[in-house]
């Protein structure tokens, strides 16, 4: 068995700026991931990010894996970091089960934080397992991180932020964009990346859905069809699409298997992707020493998950004895960045999602 104060579970944006403040403040952590480099979903990320200095706005996402793991590096006497291992278990007596290199090893933390994430939602239709279909972190991961085209033309459905920015990386990369579909009235994603979609001659066509996916062993036409107010398919507009590839970017459902198996108290808010748990100010579960922050406590921008991150290392820190001078300035500062960034019409699902948790 081993012990340590804090276990941070996933080293992308939230859990590493989780673990700077815990382990700046005094505390021991250890980070575990499933990857075998820091950073999450950053490192597939070479658009640069929106928001404000303080959450790196005008630097990509790669880079900020970057800038974030080496500060962490600079605590590296409280800090231990487990790659290529997964926590496969967390327990009501509070340890976690983590499989790694084929052994598996029990840890007993005072607190933990858990930073899972979030997965990909999928669509419904027929042959929709055809080779050429992908979600759209596949299609990043293939071209961002190991330089490989998905394929020659692209069906991309979604036209959120997700859709829009990696439609716009596929053509970068020389892959034709042939239509963004999105189920939505409207255009989900900010406009500023819809306008440089549309100015490269991209058709984007809102209230369309995929009705059939194309193709013997891989995927050569898709059908797609118009949706009426009530998001019912109307007989009769179906358009084909010769492509190779469709992406499929609908959202995100956050990862909170280890929250339920330990308890917290969950509830399901569609306007934050899923089943979420209910948490307090310093985002503390229903379970004393339970901390969650980004995408499994629900999905946002990566933006808001660094700075969750932030507030939730340094609390679960203060809470075991860390508290530095300067604890309740910060924190304040941390909550004023979350409400910034959840502000005006665009973070407006988001108000409403998160007015229905507290404890």
């Amino acid at each position: 068995m081993k012990h340590t104060e804090i276990v941070v579970v996933g080293g992308g944006p939230a859990g590493l700026s989780a673990a700077i403040n815990a382990a700046s403040a005094g505390a021991k952590v250890i980070v575990i991931d499933r990857n075998s480099k820091l950073g999450g979903q950053l490192v597939k990320q070479t658009h640069m990010f929106f928001g404000s200095e303080k959450q790196y706005a005008s630097v990509r996402g790669i880079d900020i894996a970057e800038i974030l793991t080496k500060e962490l590096m600079k605590y590296k006497d409280n800090i231990e970091i487990m790659t290529d291992a997964t926590v496969i278990g967390l327990y009501d007596d509070g340890v976690l089960s983590v499989e790694k290199g084929g052994k598996y090893l029990k840890i007993k933390p005072e607190s933990i934080i858990v930073t899972t994430g979030a997965s990909e939602k999928f669509l419904t239709f027929p042959n929709n397992d055809l080779p050429g279909i992908y979600g759209a972190g596949a299609v990043q991961t293939l071209m961002n991180v190991y330089g490989v085209a998905p394929g020659n033309s692209v069906v991309m459905v979604g036209a959120g932020n997700i859709g829009l920015i990696v439609s716009y990386q596929l053509m970068q990369a020389g892959i034709k964009v042939k239509a963004i579909i999105d189920a939505a009235p409207r255009i989900g994603g900010y406009l500023v990346h819809a306008s440089k979609i549309r100015r490269m001659g991209v058709p984007i066509m809102t209230s369309c859905s995929v009705k059939y996916a194309h193709g013997k062993d891989k995927l050569e036409k898709v059908t797609v069809w118009k949706l009426d107010e009530k998001w019912q398919p109307i007989p009769g507009t179906e358009t084909d699409i010769e492509a190779d590839v469709m992406c499929i970017s609908v959202g995100l459902s956050p990862l909170g298997e280890l929250l339920w198996q330990i308890g917290c108290d969950m509830k399901y808010i569609g306007e934050l992707g899923g089943h979420v748990p209910f948490r307090n100010e310093e985002l503390q579960t229903s379970i004393n020493g339970i901390y969650v922050a980004g995408d499994v406590a629900g999905v946002e921008e990566a933006s808001s998950a660094m700075v969750e991150g932030r507030l939730a290392g340094l609390c679960a820190a203060k809470n075991l004895g860390h508290a530095s001078k300067d604890f309740e300035d910060l924190k304040k500062d941390y909550l004023k960045q979350l409400d910034s960034l959840r502000s005006g019409p665009v973070g407006e699902k988001i108000r409403k999602g998160l007015s229905q948790l507290a404890v």
